[in-house]
Formats: C-alpha cells, sequence, structure tokens
C-alpha cells in the first residue's frame, strides 16, 4: 500500500463540529468524491469515514464486512460479512457464522444495547447471545436522530481469525423500521484485542489519500 497523493485535511475545527444528524447527507458527496475508508495511524483505528448504508425495512436488511465496506442486501454478495442490522417492524441485529463464542453486539441476553459515546467496547464488555439480539429496553433507541450508537466483536479473516473490536453508527427516522434509516459510520481497531471508545474517531492532523486496489483510501493521522 503506497501513499498516491497527499493533500490538506479539514479542519481540526470543523470536524469537531460534525453534526451526526447530517451523516447521511455527507456520506452521499463523500460517495461522488470516491471517498473511501479512513485509518488512524497512530492508534491503528479504521474508520469508515461518513457513510449512508440503507437498512432496508426487511427480514434481510443490509449485510456489511467492515473490513472492505463491501455491503449489500444479499449476504451471498458479502463473503466475510460482520454486521447485520434488519427487520421490517424494529431493528435488530443478526450474529455471523462463525461468531466470536457467546455473541457479537455488546449487550446482555438476547438484546443490544445503545451506547453512551465513549463506551468502552472491548474484552470486558458483555455480549449479546449469537443470533437475533433486539435492542435492549435499557438503553431505548433514539428516533430522527444518528445519537445511535453500537458496540461489536467480530472475527478478521485477514488476522489469523482474531477477534476485534468496533462500534457503528446508525441514523434513524420516525421509528425504528421507517425509512429512512442507514448506517453513517463505523470504525475498529485493526489490532486485535484492543478495546474501542464507541462513537470516537480522534481528530486528524492531515489526511492522505492511498491506493488499494481500485478504492481509495484516507489515512488519518495524529499529531505526536
Amino acid at each position: 500500500m503506497s501513499i498516491a497523493t497527499q493533500r490538506p485535511c479539514a479542519s481540526r475545527t470543523l470536524l469537531s463540529r460534525v453534526d451526526r444528524q447530517m451523516l447521511a447527507l455527507s456520506a452521499a458527496a463523500a460517495a461522488v468524491a470516491g471517498v473511501g475508508f479512513v485509518q488512524e495511524a497512530q492508534a491503528n483505528l479504521v474508520w469508515s469515514g461518513p457513510v449512508n448504508i440503507n437498512i432496508p425495512s426487511t427480514t434481510a436488511g443490509t449485510y456489511l464486512n467492515v473490513q472492505n465496506g463491501v455491503n449489500n442486501p444479499n449476504p451471498a454478495s458479502v463473503p466475510g460479512w460482520d454486521l447485520n442490522p434488519w427487520s421490517s417492524t424494529s431493528l435488530n441485529n443478526f450474529t455471523p457464522t462463525p461468531n466470536p463464542g457467546g455473541g457479537e453486539m455488546v449487550g446482555v441476553g438476547t438484546t443490544y444495547s445503545n451506547l453512551t459515546t465513549g463506551t468502552p467496547v472491548g474484552p470486558a464488555s458483555g455480549y449479546a447471545a449469537a443470533g437475533t439480539s433486539t435492542i435492549n429496553p435499557a438503553t431505548p433507541l433514539n428516533f430522527n436522530s444518528s445519537n445511535n450508537v453500537f458496540g461489536f466483536r467480530f472475527i478478521n479473516e485477514a488476522n489469523g481469525n482474531q477477534i476485534h473490536y468496533g462500534w457503528y453508527r446508525v441514523s434513524l427516522s420516525g421509528t425504528a423500521s421507517s425509512q429512512p434509516r442507514s448506517i453513517v459510520e463505523y470504525a475498529y481497531d485493526d489490532v486485535a484485542g484492543t478495546p474501542v471508545a464507541a462513537g470516537v474517531v480522534p481528530e486528524p492532523a492531515s489526511l492522505g489519500v492511498l491506493a488499494l486496489g481500485a478504492v481509495g483510501l484516507l489515512r488519518r493521522r495524529s499529531r505526536a
């Protein structure tokens, strides 16, 4: 992987003031510009940047491979998928097979949790049982908002099937199942076993465009 070009980043002030409820709109512009993954080099945090991945209100929902960004309502089109938010009546999550042995989503029993920003997601977290998980009533979803952050763990096939930890953010409209609803950003640490802070992305000092096959990537670099 080699640096193709370099360009100044958006200002620290601008990034720190991003309105989370506008991430879906930002994602559309990012898609037009061909923006892909963003990686924070020092903290090893791999961040999607603003995206707009629709979650269909169906019993299939959508499938997402967080390592390469491939997503589709058909799991056969997303080999090695890691996330599957779905449901025509609510917002559920389904665990892939193989799974990390006991669950994928941060939660308890058969429920997943809507996390407060900064909540650690890692080996010490509790996880919902494998299979379908529904929202924990103690941490309800926030409607007409993107203030919905969920933690997860997944098997990284590219790293000897080790367990990694991450989070993803969902923008919802008036109900859990109504449209539009979408994944607007996600992140994970590319060092196996390393916890992440839910909803937190380190602010960059610079951005560089990287080449990964035909996909353009951005690298986030923190100040020393």
